[in-house]
């Protein structure tokens, strides 16, 4: 927020993005109320405005009325159009393609500052910070009051003695989140579905004694929020839901969290998914339920996970699984041509080309050093050959 209003300041517009509109509205609702007595304008647009609330938003805009849009995707769409873009953030920025975050480079003649943010950075961004094509900060301490989440890993042999340590904790009076990767069972994959789970879940905690709210991407969006509501005012003591509760909600009650089927997961979803207990002063849980056997990379992702509750570690360990990815393109994750070089074990190496890089272009900008010959030709291939979604991160 403080580097919007710097922006602003500067006569400039700001634009913060998030990938759903629970989050999206979580943060019009926090940063209108702070700067209400600035006297700046916030406006808000999702895929819910209306087409009047649209076409009268887009008018301001134009003309500089509009101070911090905030959106989802909808920002991105090439009819809205900014009088003076000069900062743009995008929070949970795991969830953009970079095709997506390269939209925004259009919305001004002179491209604005991008800031991004993430619990998790995805392997290319991480690459880019490495090869130093991004500025990164790294925030590593709880916020005050707040405890290390416990992680553990058990299976469906164990499944009673979880059920028993909700109920544990419900006596407590905290809340659970049990979370399915499919809303229905599927003829191609062997993982645990919502809907049947919510049954079984109803067997093992009766109506008489326990409310349970359902959430999925498939109801309405009055729906979803009639049982996000619910769950957050302590009407219901379990959330049973699929994946729409990875990003933008903060229930401090909310002690524990289930993944069933966690191998179907990657470490940033993982992470993320944990990411909504351990908001209050209380312990807090993360149990990974998996079948049996389950793959070696699973199984890594699953140890990660129970080992640390770092970001930035976690994100290692998933670059160093999936690949950096293309810098120079779009794709995210993949892995390199080399054939020698490592860019986590080869940090410190890396360390040292960038600076002499930063030196090479202190000194000759434009490369017309004989020594440097070679050098601007092979970068002006790069240049001709392809799109630069390095700028992009």
């Amino acid at each position: 927020l403080l580097s919007c209003l710097i922006a602003i300041d500067n006569n400039y517009q700001t634009t913060i993005i998030a990938p759903t509109e629970i989050l999206a509205q979580q943060h019009y609702n926090s940063i209108d109320n702070s700067v209400k007595d600035l006297g700046l304008n916030v406006k808000i647009l999702t895929g819910s405005t209306s087409k009047k609330e649209r076409i009268d938003l887009f008018d301001d805009l134009k003309n500089g009325l509009v101070n911090i849009l905030i959106g989802t995707h909808a920002v991105l769409e090439d009819k809205v159009a900014f009088k003076n873009l000069g900062l743009a953030i995008i929070d949970e920025q795991h969830r953009f393609g970079v095709a997506q975050r390269s939209k925004l480079w259009k919305k001004n003649k002179i491209p604005p500052h991008i800031l991004v943010m993430t619990a998790t950075p995805i392997p290319r961004t991480l690459a880019m910070s490495v090869y130093g094509d991004l500025d990164i900060s790294i925030i590593d301490e709880l916020p005050p009051g707040r405890k290390p989440i416990t992680t553990v890993h058990r299976t469906d042999k164990n499944r009673l003695q979880v059920f028993k340590f909700i109920k544990d904790e419900v006596l407590k009076e905290r809340q659970i989140y049990i979370v399915y990767p499919l809303i229905e069972e599927s003829r191609t994959m062997d993982y645990k579905d919502l809907m049947d789970g919510y049954e079984s879940i109803e067997r093992e905690f009766p109506k008489n004694q326990y409310q349970l709210s359902i959430l999925h991407g498939r109801m309405k969006n009055e729906d979803k929020e009639y049982e996000m509501n619910r769950f957050k005012k302590g009407e219901t003591q379990i959330m049973v839901s699929t994946t729409v509760i990875e990003v933008g909600v903060n229930i401090p009650n909310a002690s524990v969290m289930i993944v069933e089927s966690a191998e179907r997961f990657g470490l940033s979803q993982l992470h993320q998914l944990r990411g909504r207990v351990g908001r209050g002063s209380e312990n807090s849980y993360c149990i990974l339920m998996t079948k049996e056997k389950i793959s070696n990379d699973a199984r890594t992702r699953i140890k990660t996970m129970c080992r640390t509750n770092d970001g930035f570690k976690i994100a290692e360990v998933d670059m160093n699984l999936r690949g950096p990815g293309n810098i120079l393109g779009t794709q995210q994750s993949g892995l390199l041509n080399f054939k020698i070089a490592d860019i986590i074990k080869d940090k410190d190496i890396l360390d040292l080309a960038r600076d002499d890089a930063k030196s090479l272009l202190r000194n000759d900008p434009q490369l017309r050093h004989t020594d440097n010959k070679e050098i601007k030709e092979e970068y002006g291939k790069l240049n001709k050959n392809s799109i630069l979604w390095k700028h992009i991160s």
